[in-house]
Formats: C-alpha cells, sequence, structure tokens
C-alpha cells in the first residue's frame, strides 16, 4: 500500500498536496486531498442570475417567496415538485426544508437549509441534499418605483462538469427560471 501512496504523490500535479489522514481501519491507509481550498473552490462552478419586476410593494412580494409552499405554484408541473415539509414553516436560517421533485424521469429527494435570511431585502438557501454537487440561491428585493424588482442568483456545481451543464443541466434550469418569471406575472401582477 505505501508504494501506491508513494506513486500517486510523485505524479499528481504538485499543487495538491496529500496528507496522510488516520486510517479507519488497520488495513486502509486514507488520502486527503488537499489542494488549499475548500468548499466550492474545489469545483467548477456555474452562475444563474435572473432579475424580474413585480409591480407589488416589496413586503408583500417577499411575503409570497417566504412561504417555502409556494415555490409548488412556481415550479413547472413536468418537474412533479412537492414539498415534504408540513406547514407552517418557520423561515429563519437554519431552517431546513424537504422536497421530492422528478428530474428527467429521475426520483429525486432535496432538502435545502436557509442560510440567510434578511426580510424583506433578501434571503439565500444552500442544497444539503439533492441532485447537484453544490446549489446556492439567493433571492433580493428591491423597491423601485414601478414595485419590487426580484433578483435571483444561483451558483451552482454539477456531475460531469461543464459537458453535462451545456448539455443537460443549464437548458433544464433555464425551462425552470423560465417557467417561474411566466407564473410569477401571471400570480403576482394581476
Amino acid at each position: 500500500m505505501a508504494n501506491h501512496v508513494e506513486y500517486l504523490m510523485r505524479i499528481l500535479p504538485r499543487a495538491f498536496v496529500f496528507r496522510r489522514s488516520p486510517p479507519t481501519d488497520k488495513n486502509r491507509v486514507n488520502l486527503v486531498l488537499d489542494n488549499g481550498k475548500s468548499g466550492m473552490d474545489k469545483m467548477k462552478t456555474f452562475t444563474l442570475s435572473t432579475e424580474q419586476l413585480i409591480e407589488k410593494p416589496r413586503d408583500e412580494v417577499f411575503s409570497y417567496f417566504s412561504d417555502a409552499h409556494n415555490l409548488a405554484e412556481i415550479t413547472p408541473p413536468w418537474l412533479k415538485f412537492v414539498v415534504l415539509t408540513p406547514r407552517p414553516i418557520e423561515m429563519a436560517v437554519g431552517t431546513l426544508i424537504d422536497y421530492r421533485l422528478k428530474l428527467r424521469g429521475i426520483p429525486v429527494r432535496w432538502q435545502s437549509e436557509i442560510t440567510e435570511w434578511n426580510p424583506p431585502h433578501f434571503f439565500a438557501d444552500e442544497q444539503r441534499r439533492g441532485p447537484y454537487r453544490c446549489w446556492i440561491h439567493k433571492h433580493t428585493f428591491v423597491e423601485t418605483e414601478g414595485g419590487t424588482l426580484v433578483g435571483d442568483e444561483v451558483q451552482y456545481a454539477v456531475l460531469g462538469g461543464q459537458l453535462i451543464n451545456k448539455l443537460f443541466v443549464r437548458p433544464d434550469i433555464e425551462k425552470i427560471f423560465a417557467y417561474r418569471s411566466q407564473k410569477l406575472q401571471e400570480l403576482l401582477n394581476t
């Protein structure tokens, strides 16, 4: 085993440092890959940003978005999206919300955590369990003369990197957000 470890340490780029971690059992040596970065820095991430003007006061718009069960209303029906966490969901930093949906026909469970909460200005949620390697979604609400400018910024990472993102994931996410924009127009701008 030691020879394999030494071989890996020689052939991999010098930018990566291998540390031996304590073995989990007597017969195994665990290696921890450490390139000096953490979290999302280790993976290729993508960003989607959208803005939409809703002709309602910010408090009213924020109130709509702060009810997690409204997410089912603005999610495309082909995703078969269901909020599993029972009502009422008390929104605050640390709140966990569970969902079920289908991505390309495959059943998926998703759990998100509210990581930032600043009513009525913004909030953020992060995937804790789900289909993405990483999903961080920041929602912003800016009061304007014509209503509320709703902003979404999603940073995400997928297995398979850029190719899988380009062929499958990005087009799906763009369709989901286009549907969401249309539904928000229908529901909140009437």
